[in-house]
Order: C-alpha cells, then sequence, then structure tokens
C-alpha cells in the first residue's frame, strides 16, 4: 500500500484537530547521527538567541558599528538565499518551458527554497542591531521607495508568499482539502512566474547592495557587475544544491520515492551538470573580462589575490570542468562531487564579498565568535528539521492521492 493511500485512510474518519495532533507526535527512529548531533547545538543555540535578546548583539558577537555585517548575514543571508537559487531555475524549466521530467522534483525543491528564505528571514532578525526596525525597509521608512534595501525587502516578502502558494497544493493534499486544493492548484502558474520574476530580482538585489561599498570592499571582488554575478551565480549553486539534497534524500526517503523517480534521478543529474557546467563558464568568463578590464593584476601578488586565484581556480574553474567530464561521460558521481566543490565556492564567494574582502584593511578584522556559529548550525539544523518532518508527512517525494490526479497542475 503507497504512503498516499496510507495517509488517506489515517485523514478519513478523523477531525482536523485530531489528524494534526497525531501528525504531530515524532515519527522514525529517534537516536539517529543527525539527531544525536544536532539536538545539543539547537539546545545551545536556543539559549545563546534568548541571550542576544535579552543583553544586545554584541554580547554574543564580534559584530559593531565598524562591523555592522557578520556571519549570519554573510552565511545565513547572502550564501543561502544563493543556494535556494534552484527552485526559481527549476520552475522555470518546469512550467516555463515544459521540461516534465524534472515534475518529480518540483515540490521537494520549492519547499526547499521556501524553508530556506523563512529561515533566513530568522537570521535577519536575529543580525539586526534593533530588530522590532525590521518593518522600516518593507514601508520605506527612514530609507525611501527608491533604496535597493526596500526592493530587496518587498522581493523577499512576496517571493516567500509565492513559494508557499506554489507548495500549498501539497499541504492541501495532505489535509484532505479537495476545494482548496483545486483552487490552489489552479493559481500555481500565476505564482511561478511571479516568483520567477522576483527571484531574478532579489539574487541580484542582493549583489546590488554591495555596489554602495565600493570604497570598502576589495578591487578584486568589487566591480559594477556584481549584480549580474550575484544572479548567475545562483543558477549553478541552486542546481548544485539540488543534486546534493536530492543524493541525500534518495537514500534517506528511499521508501517514500517511487522506482520510477529513483531511476529519473541519474538523467535528472546528467541534465543538471550541463547546465551548471554552462553558467559556470558564463561566470568565470565575465570574471575574466572584469578582471582584465580592470588591470587588477598587480593585486594578484599579494595576499588576497593568492586567496582570489583559490577562489576563481580552485572553485570556479575546476567545478566546472568536472561537471563538464560528468556530463560527457555521464559520470553522476563526479557530478556529485563537483557540486559539493561548487557548493563550498559559493560559500567562499559570498562571504569574500560580504566578509573577508569588506575592510580587508581594517586594523581589527571581523572575526565571528563561537556563539555565532552555534546559532548558524542551529538555524541549518532547526530547518532540516522541519523538512524532515514535511516530507514524512506531505506528499512531496510520493505520488498525490488519486482525487488531487483529476485536477492536474
Amino acid at each position: 500500500m503507497s504512503d498516499t493511500k496510507v495517509i488517506d485512510q489515517e485523514r478519513n474518519g478523523k477531525s482536523t484537530w485530531k489528524f494534526l495532533a497525531d501528525e504531530l507526535k515524532p515519527k522514525g527512529k529517534p537516536f539517529t547521527w543527525f539527531n544525536i548531533i544536532s539536538v545539543p547545538v539547537i539546545t545551545a543555540g536556543i539559549v545563546i538567541i534568548v541571550l542576544r535578546f535579552i543583553h544586545g548583539l554584541g554580547y554574543v558577537s564580534n559584530i559593531d558599528q565598524e562591523v555592522p555585517w557578520g556571519l549570519w548575514k554573510g552565511f545565513n543571508v547572502v550564501t543561502g538565499v544563493a543556494f535556494a537559487g534552484g527552485a526559481y531555475v527549476l520552475t522555470f524549466i518546469v512550467y516555463i518551458l515544459n521540461v516534465q521530467k524534472f515534475k518529480s522534483i518540483v515540490r521537494v525543491t520549492v519547499l526547499n527554497g521556501f524553508l530556506a528564505y523563512v529561515f533566513y528571514a530568522g537570521a535577519l532578525v536575529l543580525d539586526l542591531g534593533r530588530p522590532l526596525k525590521i518593518i522600516n525597509p518593507i514601508i520605506g521608512n527612514s530609507f525611501g521607495a527608491n533604496s535597493v534595501l526596500f526592493l530587496i525587502a518587498w522581493h523577499f516578502l512576496l517571493y516567500m508568499i509565492a513559494q508557499l502558494i506554489e507548495f500549498s497544493p501539497a499541504i492541501a493534499e495532505w489535509l484532505g482539502a479537495k476545494r482548496a486544493r483545486k483552487v490552489l492548484s489552479s493559481m500555481t502558474l500565476a505564482a511561478v512566474i511571479m516568483g520567477i520574476t522576483l527571484s531574478t530580482l532579489h539574487q541580484s538585489g542582493l549583489g546590488a547592495l554591495f555596489l554602495m561599498a565600493k570604497e570598502k570592499i576589495h578591487p578584486l571582488w568589487y566591480n559594477e557587475f556584481i549584480p549580474i554575478l550575484f544572479l548567475v551565480s545562483s543558477v549553478f549553486a541552486g542546481l548544485s544544491m539540488v543534486i546534493f539534497e536530492g543524493s541525500i534524500s534518495k537514500k534517506v526517503f528511499a521508501d517514500k520515492i517511487s522506482e520510477k523517480n529513483k531511476t529519473g534521478h541519474k538523467g535528472i543529474i546528467h541534465t543538471f551538470s550541463q547546465i551548471c557546467a554552462f553558467a559556470m563558464f558564463i561566470y568565470f568568463f565575465m570574471h575574466i573580462i572584469v578582471f582584465i578590464h580592470g588591470k587588477n593584476w598587480t593585486y594578484l601578488n599579494s595576499r588576497m589575490g593568492l586567496w582570489y586565484l583559490v577562489e576563481m581556480i580552485g572553485f570556479v574553474l575546476v567545478p566546472m570542468v568536472l561537471f563538464f567530464i560528468s556530463y560527457r561521460k555521464v559520470n553522476i558521481t563526479l557530478a556529485k562531487v563537483a557540486a559539493i566543490v561548487t557548493m563550498v565556492g559559493i560559500v567562499i564567494n559570498r562571504l569574500n564579498v560580504s566578509i573577508i574582502a569588506f575592510r580587508w584593511d581594517a586594523e581589527v578584522p571581523y572575526y565571528p565568535t563561537w556563539m555565532e556559529v552555534v546559532v548558524t548550525f542551529t538555524i541549518i539544523f532547526v530547518e532540516v528539521w522541519v523538512f524532515r518532518w514535511v516530507v514524512n508527512r506531505m506528499p512531496v517525494y510520493n505520488e498525490s492521492p488519486a482525487w488531487a490526479k483529476e485536477h492536474k497542475h
């Protein structure tokens, strides 16, 4: 009996509150390596977050007036948003280009994107000296409707709503809400179009924020094309995350993935390798043009110059070649290795732009405290817990119930 049929039978004859109460109960083995590692980290992280709100930001972090951006913005927000790029890329391929072979992973990718934005918004609240003022960019107070931050705030908010609408048919199927599912499914295409538009603007908008920091960012990482570079890098960053997450989920949630989808997994990775290789070529080529045009040769003979070469050669050129070879040789293992190297490269690049190369000449450089690191892992672990809870209960990997298939979207 399929998981979908089991859920339908459990749902029938129960009140909504009874059903939800039963669904909140833990499922699966309580003592797994992930649980053993994540629970103490999350517990410590919650304590640190409480201390942060009681005693202020400076009590748990090295963020101050001179260094207003720390690990929580640089990693959880600036880097994390790039990894969430797989959602808008995949929905564009499936719903706009009508490439149906990827449809089986649309829901899980959209779920990943939605959770990423929700939790990264939470990280943003933690990183603000006055978190209650987070509403200001949205209403334009003190910033104005012409500021980049105003646009990013609205892109962020509207894109989360669009992703929630895209995923909402799965929630309706889980609850057995047939009428709501039909209405929500009819809104999917409009939500996808709005989501793709907002996400491309948001990815480039994050880069646009750094255009105002020309005097603070090292010349090797600053250029007027940062918005475009952020957008292009979000393509291969997002798809690399899809490859990485999909490979893990194939093992962890093996009982929920149909044999048809398991078989198609290799074909999906193979195609993604081609897209990543092409996007990384564009990204690398743009960097070369910017480097030559900016006459930045003199900066290479320095510590920051060597670090720049490590980033561009080791974490852009090398994985680009690996993706290309994996596509030509149909080597799925090599594609997975390339995805991991690419993800590390994205982390390095975004941290370089937002932290390492930002005020690189400061007398006292910024280093995150151990508490900042713990909170960063707390956010990631809680996101994984929520993701696992949803996948174990809602039709994310497994097929939709029979009644839902009558209203395809």
